[in-house]
């Protein structure tokens, strides 16, 4: 290969697309001809231009070459979605994804719901986009029939092209799109019989990691844009502190550096003062920020604080909660019952901390506005700008990157709209880069939560009563300004309330008491269900020792009337050799939690070593329903893993006098991979509609190593994180 057909560097390739004046083409390779080439690189082209081609419907278009393009309309964080996605679409318009160029949507109203969260990308696109596929490929068929003048049953479709069944002549996809465009689209197209299924279902390479792995494929953070300024910000260290006055003559002095200015930090509950520097490169912009001098009137709020807020819970927890559901007779049975345990368990505030902190390009004119960001919700992102603007949605466009990582983290648009009011403010394009310590700094979090837990067993060891009270802040009242007034929130409660948790409790009560916060917060991998999951997963272990039975077999026998619940436990109990016993030193936890509409359980073994007690191994089995790729059920598996474990044993989110102790991951850890158990997944297999994937696997882990802890050592962990080696 000639030097110069070599794929260039991908920093070196987008400063040729700025100089060029290119909006912005990501993924290409570029010969010495200088002509765009499109391979299987074509990554989230965000190109101003549309691309060409007859659009047969919203997602696929198809032009005369036979070019294909695919839109993804759920952006990719790492979570497989860049192949997962297209895939419904390919494996009923029967194609490869190799023959086709995937773009992202763009927020645009005809795309839909474009959010990536909720671990619903595949289980809310599953049907619409296979159907979306398969009308087109009734369209072409169609076509393709009409051509020949032959019953329609005499073509199928295979590999791009339509095929007659009787004399084995074919028509490539373009040549048919001109006479397909002019046809109906089917309003219930005919979708394939998963027994014929070519692609979903199987283990399939993700076409995006080698890129990632290259750096061949483009994130936010690596966006360029032509003319575009670079800002930093400086926020105020105490939370919602205002700015008095400040500074800037050190840093009008640093080389590059071009302006600084207040600006402003909207968030969904206040908009706070900050200051920014805006320069000609990134460093010049961050240098000057340091140069800043800065005084901030801190108000109340240098009383915030986590160890306050948690005592407030406490407080809180001794009156009655807002009533989410109740069963049988809870307080009448739990006076009769011959046991009754009561517990608290607590768990941190938590930070996301994606590898690629937020940032994002905005480019705003008189009535218009584009952006280039790693966002999750395209589409909500339109309505924001929109309403921050005061302009039409219609002239908002968003070119949607990879994500670095989100977690929730960026479905949150702070930190666009702060590029928005710089653009604004500057009358430029302005790329605005978060640091890593304002990531982990300045939130929004997760919230703090307590559960309250009590319980009661009769003398044959039968759960009599159940308790599940909820304390602490609501995404919704604090984010989406809903009113809780005796009411509880009905997020609060995913995962433990008895329409998800499946556990056949004759007498329960299931509740939330609200407790606010000036601390951001907002959802977190898997929300809720990484706290509430805790407490009750590890409350129903307490409930399995004092009737004097086995953790698993209780559950089990609790799972009579569900089904898919009891096979999950039989298979884990299986799969993890559960009843063998084992040597002394070790020993096992067991947890099972519903979320997204998967059930995934974990049989967590630890074991003592001269330095703790060490995770030696999760064994894990999922059902999901239908999956599309189960190398990628597997992957997310274990990443959840890997961060639950995180969570657990590592470092909380705490605020002190106002300000985020914790800045960086040098007190904000993540598990080393020295410290990574081994893991196997086990993926049930049948025909039930698919569930999440990106989130299902968290909310068991923590409960499962805290049940193996009191396994080994008899001490209940209550709360969230503890250190392996002071147990």
């Amino acid at each position: 290969m000639n030097m110069l057909d070599k794929p260039l560097k991908r920093r070196k390739f987008l400063q040729l697309t700025g100089l060029s004046g290119t909006a912005l083409a990501l993924g290409f390779y570029f010969p010495a001809s200088g002509k765009a080439i499109s391979t299987g690189a074509t990554l989230y082209n965000i190109s101003s231009v549309p691309p060409a081609g007859l659009e047969l419907t919203a997602f696929i278009i198809i032009d005369t070459t036979g070019k294909i393009t695919l839109i993804n309309p759920r952006p990719d964080m790492g979570q497989g979605s860049f192949q997962a996605i297209p895939m419904l679409l390919a494996e009923e318009l029967e194609v490869n994804l190799d023959q086709v160029e995937i773009r992202q949507s763009d927020g645009r109203s005809k795309f839909g719901n474009q959010l990536s969260g909720g671990s619903g990308s595949v289980r809310s696109s599953w049907e619409p986009l296979r159907k979306a596929g398969a009308a087109a490929r009734e369209m072409l068929v169609q076509a393709a029939a009409n051509k020949w003048k032959v019953n329609i049953a005499d073509c199928y479709a295979e590999d791009g092209k339509v095929i007659n069944r009787k004399n084995k002549a074919s028509l490539p996809y373009g040549q048919l799109v001109e006479e397909a465009a002019k046809l109906e689209v089917p309003k219930e197209p005919r979708l394939k019989d998963p027994k014929d299924f070519k692609k979903l279902t199987k283990s399939l390479p993700r076409p995006d990691v080698p890129l990632k792995v290259d750096g061949t494929a483009v994130f936010g953070i690596d966006v360029k844009v032509p003319g575009m300024l670079y800002a930093s910000i400086e926020r105020s260290p105490v939370i919602h502190g205002k700015v008095v006055k400040f500074d800037d003559s050190k840093a009008k002095a640093i080389k590059g550096v071009k302006q600084v200015l207040l600006a402003e930090r909207p968030m969904p509950h206040k908009t706070t003062q900050s200051v920014a520097v805006i320069a000609d490169h990134y460093w010049a912009a961050l240098q000057g920020r340091k140069a800043l001098s800065i005084t901030w009137e801190d108000g109340t709020y240098n009383t915030v604080s986590t160890s306050n807020y948690f005592n407030e819970l406490k407080e809180l927890a001794k009156s009655e909660g807002a009533i989410y559901k109740v069963v049988g007779k809870f307080k009448e049975a739990l006076a009769g019952a011959s046991k009754i345990l009561e517990a608290q368990y607590e768990t941190p505030f938590a930070a996301h901390a994606p590898m690629e902190p937020e940032n994002a390009v905005a480019s705003v004119k008189e009535d218009s506005c584009e952006i280039w960001a790693p966002v999750q919700a395209p589409d909500w992102l339109v309505g924001q700008v929109a309403t921050y603007l005061k302009i039409k949605p219609e002239n908002v466009k968003v070119n949607v990157t990879f994500l670095g990582g989100a977690f929730g983290r960026k479905a949150y648009y702070d930190y666009v709209l702060e590029a928005v009011y710089l653009s604004k403010q500057v009358k430029a394009p302005v790329k605005l880069i978060w640091t890593r310590e304002d990531d982990t700094m300045q939130g929004p979090f997760r919230p703090g939560m307590l559960s309250v837990m009590r319980g009661g067993v009769d003398q044959k060891g039968n759960v009599v009563a159940f308790e599940h009270k909820a304390v602490g802040a609501s995404i919704q009242h604090q984010v989406f300004k809903a009113d809780l007034k005796g009411k509880a929130d009905d997020w609060v409660m995913e995962c433990i309330g008895p329409d998800s948790s499946p556990y056949a409790f004759a007498n329960a009560s299931y509740s939330h008491i609200l407790a606010e916060t000036d601390i951001p917060i907002v959802w977190w991998r898997s929300v809720y269900c990484s706290t509430s999951a805790f407490g009750q997963e590890c409350f129903v272990d307490e409930l399995a020792h004092a009737a004097g039975k086995d953790p698993m077999d209780f559950r089990i026998a609790l799972f009579e009337k569900a089904p898919r619940f009891k096979q999950v436990l039989q298979t884990l109990a299986q799969k993890s050799d559960w009843y063998t016993k084992l040597p002394a030193g070790k020993a096992r936890g067991v947890a099972i939690v519903k979320s997204f509409e998967s059930i995934c359980a974990h049989a967590v073994t630890v074991a003592k070593t001269d330095e703790g007690i060490k995770v030696e191994k999760v064994v894990c089995v999922i059902d999901c329903g239908m999956t599309v790729n189960q190398d990628n059920v597997k992957a997310q598996t274990e990443g959840n893993i890997i961060m639950g474990i995180t969570a657990a044993v590592k470092d909380p989110i705490t605020v002190e006098n106002g300000k985020t102790v914790q800045s960086n991951f040098h007190n904000y850890r993540v598990l080393h991979i020295n410290e990574v158990p081994q893991m196997e997944i086990h993926i049930m297999q049948n025909q039930e509609a698919p569930g999440g994937v990106g989130e299902p696997g968290l909310p068991p882990i923590a409960p499962a190593l805290a049940n193996a802890v009191f396994g080994l050592t008899g001490k209940r962990i209550r709360r969230l994180p503890f250190r392996l080696d002071r147990v």
